[in-house]
């Protein structure tokens, strides 16, 4: 795994070890599926931070992050990879319309839990010998499978948050899956705001220079952002406000380039 000691360079896509985003995307999903069934009927028509959704429309989409890995590799393979995991978190919005529509529809019909036992059965089966090379006919475009698991463990993590949100549930974090959403999204920041004068840390995951600006060599940086993974993952999606963070003290911002409020968020 990369070292979180060393800001991700630009020259180069961080790896990610393919067996273990695979068992990270499992033990993210065994999480949401022990705490689905503590839920009470009146529970799953609780509001969510997602809009007019519920925690009924919630949990659906919870299950379809993973439906969609059998669904797509059921497909023929397409020719040639459009989506990688720099482009993916940029590319996301354009789906917002179609996952609202997706998720009603799912949840309308089966029982939560129901829709999460079929999710886990299918997707175990339809990744258990598939190679990691293997295109995928995503919705957002052809991504190879591993890089599929790799946003996988985002959708998944960052859903687990807005689940925790609503139900008030204190649900675990699988850390390779953490650790994986915490690097791809700190990554995605890095390429929308290429630069090296601003140093952004989320310890103990991940260290990326982004923002243009005079680059820093040695010692303590002059611009310095340092929050932890889950504030970390709440400004890059959206779910938290970069003032509002910085106001509670969530994130400290030192320096006068770093104020990344013109940056985030990286998807929607």
């Amino acid at each position: 795994m990369p070292s979180a000691r060393k800001p991700a360079g630009r020259s180069r896509a961080r790896s990610y070890d393919p067996a273990r985003t695979r068992a990270a995307v499992t033990a993210q999903f065994g999480h949401v599926r022990d705490a689905v069934r503590q839920l009470s009927p009146e529970q799953f028509a609780l509001p969510t931070r997602l809009g007019d959704w519920t925690v009924r429309e919630l949990v659906a989409h919870l299950s379809m992050a993973l439906e969609q890995v059998p669904a797509a590799l059921a497909q023929p393979a397409p020719p040639a990879q459009e989506v990688t995991l720099a482009t993916w978190p940029s590319a996301t919005r354009a789906l917002a319309g179609k996952v609202d529509e997706i998720a009603r529809e799912t949840a309308a019909a089966a029982a939560p839990a129901d829709l999460l036992d079929r999710a886990a059965a299918r997707y175990a089966e339809a990744v258990a010998d598939a190679p990691g090379d293997r295109l995928l006919a995503a919705r957002i475009g052809a991504m190879r499978l591993d890089d599929f698991l790799v946003v996988r463990c985002v959708e998944l993590v960052v859903h687990t948050d807005d689940l925790a949100a609503a139900t008030g549930l204190d649900i675990p974090y699988d850390r390779q899956a953490l650790a994986a959403a915490t690097r791809l999204l700190a990554d995605a920041l890095a390429t929308k705001a290429p630069g090296g004068s601003v140093e952004v840390r989320v310890p103990p995951f991940a260290v990326v220079q982004c923002v243009e600006g005079p680059r820093h060599t040695r010692g303590t940086p002059p611009n310095v952002v340092e929050t932890d993974p889950l504030t970390w993952l709440r400004l890059a999606t959206g779910r938290t406000a970069w003032p509002a963070a910085v106001e509670a003290a969530d994130v400290s911002a030192s320096g006068e380039r770093a104020d990344l409020a013109l940056y985030l968020p990286l998807m929607g």
